[in-house]
């Protein structure tokens, strides 16, 4: 029985959520070990970034759907300030600029292997 676009979707959603928060975690852990704490903890913050502008990505396509509930025009703005709090923490702190903007990346890092799932185990 073939899967309804909108499970598939929901799926792969969910699949790419749980890839993000554990290419944080273990890209987190693993420069923790290897450039000490602060590495650690930048590129953390750039991870949780990069999963609230994912999350605000998902919602501004779900509002373009059609008969899509009205949504707040202010995703753009909470990225914003979610952004600007995050580089003052990272200069407040000290932290690895580096490693916050690799950090950033994990979501494209988690779409790339989402698709790559995909491609391997479609059954078409």
């Amino acid at each position: 029985m073939a899967r309804s676009e909108e499970a598939f979707y929901e799926q792969a959603i969910r699949r790419i959520q749980g890839l993000i928060v554990a290419l944080g975690l273990l890209g987190a852990g693993a420069l923790g070990l290897r450039l000490g704490a602060r590495a650690g903890l930048a590129f953390l913050i750039g991870a949780g970034a990069s999963y609230a502008s994912f999350l605000g990505w998902q919602r501004l396509v779900s509002a373009l759907a059609p008969n899509a509930k009205r949504r707040s025009p202010w995703f753009v703005v909470r990225i914003v300030v979610l952004l600007a709090l995050a580089y003052v923490i990272i200069k407040f702190l000290g932290l690895n600029v580096a490693a916050a903007v690799g950090g950033l990346m994990v979501s494209a890092a988690a779409v790339i292997l989402e698709l790559v799932y995909e491609l391997i185990y479609a059954r078409t």
